[in-house]
């Protein structure tokens, strides 16, 4: 896994703890993830996987965390026909 990769997953996981973390108090905003997920996937080079590339930039955030995890089996086939 690259560098660029690990920020990623970094990023990934710590949007899937803010979405489902409880409602208590001031809930933090996922935006500012989502938006670094986001410039993160533009910075991704060319020769980084398809499926990858694919699951971020259709913002399918759990798909990708799991290909980044060697979880990519877990993944369910999407509607576009895309697993």
């Amino acid at each position: 896994m690259t560098a660029l990769e690990s920020e990623i997953l970094e990023a990934l996981v710590r949007l899937e703890n803010v979405a489902t973390a409880g409602t208590t108090g001031q809930p933090e905003s996922v935006l500012p993830i989502v938006k670094r997920l986001s410039e993160l996937t533009h910075a991704l080079p060319p020769g980084t996987s398809p499926d990858l590339l694919h699951y971020l930039h259709k913002r399918s955030y759990e798909k990708a965390r799991f290909w980044l995890q060697g979880r990519d089996a877990e993944n369910a086939q999407g509607n576009c026909g895309h697993v």
